[in-house]
């Protein structure tokens, strides 16, 4: 029998649950329940379990640390998820973190109850008895080389689309951290399996063929998808499908800090990438060359729309460049975005009638500015630090920012108080100091002029959002 535990705050729920499905015909018992986290945790240190239905909002530890607990002390346990959000980004945070499947409560009722507690059923059973195909011995190891990875791509991606396939009528599969894994215990993919792949998958679903598996430990296997292999695809430059990753590549990726190229992305936002051919290249391949975490690169980008929209991106442009990187799934796609990037300045420079020496200076000085906004700083100040003279510079500037230098230097100097107001509790007038007004009074008037309020009124609004 599969023993069942059930994690809900409210009580009517949990027992609403239980009662509405015939467990014994699944083979499953619920053999407890709990109202919260600790609770639960309590419970699973006296009661084996195979499966744990948790609710994700309770009050205390939430359903994601209870996951994650559960996750690193007793690892066989599967988690489902039951939530009310149905919201796909909101649940996938759930199953990055291990859980297995999940069940919208509110869209759960007789009629389709039995259907979903079955496949869980079927799939604890299925994963139990392949489990033990696929590992022999006392250290169990993998007594497959070779394994097809399945990630889902798409909200409306689901395992059940996986057993449409030949490859898993032949072979077991398993379920890894948000993704799933054929061991090929028979023959390799070949040309049809491949456009099987592509005909049954679709879109909704990225594949890869892993080597080098035999002998590995079936744990360390898992630990080592679960942190590199969405990292050796985004990099991924090979134009065979599915994808073909080495094991032990993997594993070196999966030890690395992810730091990697941290320092090469902010020297990157010097631009001059944008109109240098050679920096192009030289930034491209480093990027393939270090392969810093996805989060890092959309971070970057998602930086260069913000420090420079208005001055070298229209609205327009900053709007489409921001819709089109949430498609962005690997770095080829990403290269493609910045290169839409640079056209957007290359534009604006030839708008603008400068050089390209010129507009390198004045993004320079922009970056100087931001960087030094609370310090006492002038026009001569930056016109020095980028090596203009202070007139040319001056005219320079404002046809760039179509502002003044003062103006656009006060400009950012309240943003940077509009920071300090809402992350820090210094006083108002630490503040001013702080963002570069010598005068607090002179400060909070300029500020309600701009913002429609006081320094002390933003701060409290804000602080009560």
């Amino acid at each position: 029998m599969i023993k069942a535990v059930v994690v809900d705050d409210e009580r009517l729920v949990r027992k609403g649950f239980i009662s509405l499905i015939d467990w014994s015909s699944f083979g499953v018992v619920i053999v407890g329940e709990a109202g919260d986290g600790n609770a639960a945790l309590a419970l699973l240190r006296e009661q084996e379990a195979d499966l744990l239905f948790v609710d994700l909002t309770m009050p205390g530890m939430s359903g994601f640390e209870l996951i994650r607990q559960v996750r690193q002390r007793y690892p066989a346990i599967r988690c489902v998820v039951l939530t009310c959000h149905h919201e796909f980004e909101y649940v996938q945070e759930a199953l990055r973190l291990g859980a297995v499947d999940y069940i919208v409560k509110t869209l759960l009722e007789v009629e389709n109850a039995d259907e979903t507690i079955r496949r869980l059923a079927e799939r604890v059973k299925w994963e139990d008895s392949t489990r033990e195909l696929l590992a022999r011995g006392e250290g169990r190891v993998m007594a497959a080389d070779l394994a097809l990875l399945y990630l889902p791509q798409l909200p409306g991606s689901h395992e059940e689309e996986l057993f449409r396939l030949s490859v898993t009528k032949n072979n077991p599969l398993l379920a890894f951290q948000n993704m799933w894994m054929s061991p090929l215990l028979s023959r390799i993919p070949d040309k049809e399996t491949c456009r099987e792949l592509k005909t049954v998958l679709g879109g909704g679903w990225q594949t890869a063929l892993v080597s080098g598996l035999k002998n590995q430990l079936l744990q360390e296997v898992e630990e080592v998808l679960g942190k590199a292999v969405r990292h050796a695809l985004f990099y991924y430059s090979g134009a065979e499908e599915p994808a073909r990753l080495d094991y032990g590549e993997l594993r070196r990726i999966a030890g690395e800090q992810s730091s990697a190229g941290e320092d090469m992305l902010s020297e990157a936002q010097n631009l001059r990438w944008t109109l240098d051919r050679e920096a192009w290249e030289g930034f491209t391949s480093g990027v393939q060359l270090r392969q810093p975490p996805q989060e890092q690169i959309s971070a970057f980008s998602l930086l260069l729309l913000h420090n420079w929209s208005g001055l070298l991106l229209k609205a327009e442009e900053t709007a489409q460049l921001k819709a089109s990187s949430a498609g962005n799934l690997n770095w080829c796609q990403w290269k493609n975005w910045l290169r839409q990037f640079s056209g957007c300045v290359q534009q604006r420079m030839l708008e603008l009638g400068l050089s390209k020496g010129v507009v390198f200076c004045l993004i320079r000085a922009v970056r100087f500015m931001k960087a030094h906004a609370g310090d006492k700083i002038n026009q001569g100040d930056v016109a020095a630090e980028i090596n203009m003279s202070r007139g040319y510079f001056s005219q320079c500037f404002a046809r760039f920012a179509g502002e003044t230098f003062g103006e656009s230097l006060r400009g950012r100097r309240r943003e940077r108080a509009k920071t300090l107001l809402l992350e820090t509790y210094y006083p108002i007038g630490e503040i001013a100091g702080r963002s570069g007004f010598e005068d607090d009074r002179y400060f909070s008037r300029l500020f309600r002029e701009h913002v429609g309020k006081l320094p002390s009124e933003y701060r409290a609004e804000g602080m009560e959002w």
